[in-house]
């Protein structure tokens, strides 16, 4: 299974970020799923997904300053994003992806595209 359009950028900064961790790429759900699930249980929490997903955001924001400003964006353009407005993005949109509404993602879910 191939990750969704969603996780797609995610994936591209995440494991090169978490490379000390485990140098192997994330190239499926499945391995997506793995990476995020902190605790092991299968599925992905909402405090899961958001740490996971602020990961990227943290390596991007190279000064810590909690703002992602234009020359710190992929392309070096864009409106600055605070961590925290991002982070209220990702819980939006753990909350969209969770289709059956039990709290946590599982691989389908994962793998949904957006709705």
């Amino acid at each position: 299974m191939r990750l969704p359009w969603g996780l797609c950028v995610a994936a591209a900064l995440v494991p090169a970020a978490h490379a000390q961790v485990s140098p192997a790429p994330v190239d499926t759900t499945a391995h997506y799923l793995q990476r995020m699930d902190a605790d092991g249980d299968g599925r992905i929490s909402q405090a899961e997904y958001v740490q996971w997903m602020l990961y990227a955001f943290d390596r991007m924001d190279r000064n810590g300053d909690g703002v992602l400003t234009a020359d710190e964006l992929p392309g070096g353009k864009g409106r600055a994003i605070s961590r925290a407005h991002q982070q209220q993005v990702l819980v939006a949109r753990f909350h969209t992806q969770d289709a059956n509404g039990d709290g946590y993602l599982d691989a389908r879910e994962l793998a949904a595209p957006p709705r």
